[in-house]
């Protein structure tokens, strides 16, 4: 019996909207005219492949929590494209979890309920209808237009939230100002606990679990969760060998406007460096910070990669040489 009440068995994913089991799609028919490669493209396809091999036999059955986020979500060609990249993960044995924001859909669905945000010391409010708002955009749109493509696309997919199987269990988030006072910033919670065993049995059933960032609080509150901490706590609560963000950012650049700074590798020692300099600054210092606690969990390397880059997921995580920033102890 598992120590979670109401586990669902995986095994058919029965009780699951929008599951399908993964289309077979049909080789190339005989009148179908096909154009053989040439020698110099046939070497160049086959290196590739080879090259990959060491990779993909190095992460066979390994666990890898990948957040999608930032204005990437808006453009639907680098979505499709990030997702067959994450199908591809999957069919080659890796077990990528998926877990995603969605700010600006939801800043507009606020918008076009005539809610005014509301800030506390800098920090947006969120109380019980925006709270609504944000985990219908959440969970009843983005979640199940990515399960969707990734069905759509051959793949096997589910969403687990708070409307299907919630696995994200959390707390309100507790701040104080400098003066010592707590800081009240309404439904805004952050993820403390995981129904693991549900998670582990989507992965072992070849299914990519999709989680958007609501959690469940003890007592079944909604908790409007950040996304980059939520998919750090998954990957550090497993624990997963990779976390990768995936966002409209290639990764951190030494001069945000000289492209050629791109840090392909850093350890923690010099993230915080960059941070206490001010060269990771704004939204980046969260996620980096997320990072850095991920990595003293036991997970072993984390990536920022930019999902506009076409499959820039599968050259960051079955090539020599990555188009992101890796980041390690």
């Amino acid at each position: 019996m598992s120590k979670w009440e109401g586990e669902t068995d995986f095994s058919d994913c029965k009780g699951f909207p929008r599951f399908q089991r993964r289309n077979t799609r049909s080789m190339p028919q005989q009148d179908e005219q096909m154009v053989p490669l040439g020698y110099d493209d046939a070497v160049r396809k086959a290196k590739t492949l080879l090259e990959a091999l060491s990779w993909i036999r190095q992460f066979r059955d390994r666990h890898v929590v990948i957040k999608l986020g930032g204005s990437a979500l808006e453009e639907e060609a680098a979505v499709r494209s990030f997702l067959t990249d994450v199908i591809f993960m999957e069919t080659v044995g890796m077990k990528p979890i998926l877990v995603h924001g969605g700010g600006k859909a939801i800043s507009a669905a606020v918008a076009a309920e005539g809610i005014q945000p509301t800030f506390v010391r800098g920090r947006r409010y969120t109380d019980e209808r925006t709270l609504e708002i944000a985990a219908r955009v959440l969970a009843g749109e983005i979640c199940e237009h990515l399960v969707g493509e990734i069905l759509s696309q051959g793949g096997r997919a589910v969403g687990l939230n708070h409307q299907t199987q919630p696995v994200l269990i959390g707390e309100k988030l507790q701040l104080l100002d400098e003066q010592g006072e707590s800081i009240d910033l309404g439904q805004v919670g952050h993820v403390t606990g995981l129904k693991r065993d549900v998670l582990l049995a989507t992965c072992r059933s070849d299914t990519i679990p999709v989680l958007p960032s609501i959690a469940l609080d003890r007592d079944g509150q909604k908790l409007n969760v950040n996304a980059d901490t939520a998919a750090a706590a998954i990957a550090r609560l497993l624990p997963a060998d990779k976390l990768i963000f995936v966002s409209d950012v290639p990764g951190i650049f030494l001069d945000r406007n000289d492209p050629s700074t791109l840090q392909s590798h850093l350890n923690a020692a010099q993230c915080r460096e960059l941070i206490k300099t001010g060269v990771i600054d704004s939204g980046m210092v969260p996620k980096v910070e997320a990072a850095l606690e991920a990595l003293e969990a036991g997970v072993k390397k984390v990536h920022l990669i930019d999902a506009r880059l076409p499959h820039s997921l599968m050259l960051e995580v079955y090539s020599n040489r990555g188009v992101g920033t890796e980041i390690v102890l």
